[in-house]
């Protein structure tokens, strides 16, 4: 498949390029994506809920009443969990929920969101992105001029720019992420992708490894 490639006004560079059908152009496998994005999330997990039981309570242990006579239910302590006041039964306790992904099927997934993006026409390549101070001005300028605007970008760029970074941040639904950085969850997550000839180069590189 052959993009040809933009400067950030939106103007043609008469430049094209190739993206690789081993990255760019697989079958999507939906599963693999669905058990990335499911181990992404689980990982955002602080898991650090917790309630007390009865054991972790303070308060006399001694029993209300008596075991046989009262007509209802046989009288435990303060802290039963049935009791106001006491302990909650079955509740939160902290845990871990990340859970273990075969680096290949990390790649397969990764490889069909990129592939769900190009088959719909959703990439877009500029010659080089970079400004000489942060400028949210500037940043939205670009987007307009590739018609990205309101279509939720993701800027992925080959190494980190704090000048980029810093123009996009204020903005709610664009994102900047360095090649190293991403992942299935945010390339779904975006309705476009615009990414640099440089990080095109580096995300066919790891990926097709």
């Amino acid at each position: 498949m052959e993009l040809s490639v933009v400067n950030i006004k939106g103007e043609d560079t008469g430049r094209k390029v190739s993206l690789s059908d081993a990255v760019f152009g697989i079958e999507p496998n939906d599963h693999a994506i669905y058990l990335d994005v499911k181990q992404y999330l689980a990982n955002q997990r602080q898991g650090t809920h917790s309630s007390k039981g009865r054991s972790q309570l303070s308060g006399s242990t001694r029993k209300l009443g008596r075991q046989k006579g009262g007509g209802g239910a046989r009288p435990g302590d303060i802290k039963s969990g049935v009791r106001v006041g006491g302990g909650r039964m079955f509740g939160p306790t902290p845990r871990d929920y990340n859970f273990k992904l075969n680096k290949k099927v990390k790649q397969l997934a990764r490889k069909s969101a990129l592939s769900y993006k190009a088959l719909n026409n959703l990439i877009t390549v500029v010659d080089n992105l970079d400004f000489a101070a942060p400028k949210t001005k500037e940043f939205l300028a670009m987007t307009k001029s590739l018609q990205v605007a309101d279509k939720k970008p993701l800027i992925i760029l080959a190494t980190a720019n704090k000048n980029v970074y810093l123009s996009a941040r204020n903005l709610p639904k664009a994102n900047v992420v360095t090649v190293s950085e991403l992942n299935t969850y945010i390339v779904l997550n975006a309705k476009t992708l615009v990414m640099t000839e440089d990080s095109v180069m580096a995300i066919e590189q790891i990926l097709k490894a």
